[in-house]
């Protein structure tokens, strides 16, 4: 599956097939969201960054790892999806932001944070 739109119908009939709509709230499809980034990070916690980098070397790990930001993912895109937002969009939206935001001759090589927008 290549297209985020088939992912999201897919979802949706997911969880209606399973009478799960009554239970997917912004609120708990947020708190689904932090606690399986909260798993995602628990993959790379007291790893060197030397580790970190490589730990798809490793199939086990690696597996582990591919199965979290899938969770991520798919809780996401579910919330997104609730809230009636085009996560696409939002996200060139964002991007398009961050450009203006931190221009590139001004934060190149620097991770400073640029100031808040007025």
């Amino acid at each position: 599956m290549r297209d985020i739109g088939e992912l999201v119908e897919r979802l949706r009939e997911f969880a209606v097939a399973r009478d799960w709509e009554q239970f997917h709230t912004p609120k708990n499809l947020a708190m689904a969201l932090a606690g399986e980034a909260g798993e995602l990070l628990a993959e790379f916690q007291w790893l060197t960054p030397e580790e970190a980098a490589g730990i798809m070397a490793n199939p086990q790990a690696a597996r582990q790892v591919q199965s979290e930001i899938a969770d991520v993912f798919l809780y996401l895109i579910r919330l997104a999806d609730v809230l009636g937002l085009d996560l696409l969009a939002s996200a060139a939206d964002k991007l398009r932001e961050n450009e203006l935001r931190y221009d590139a001759a001004t934060y190149r090589g620097s991770r400073r944070k640029a100031p808040r927008p007025a």
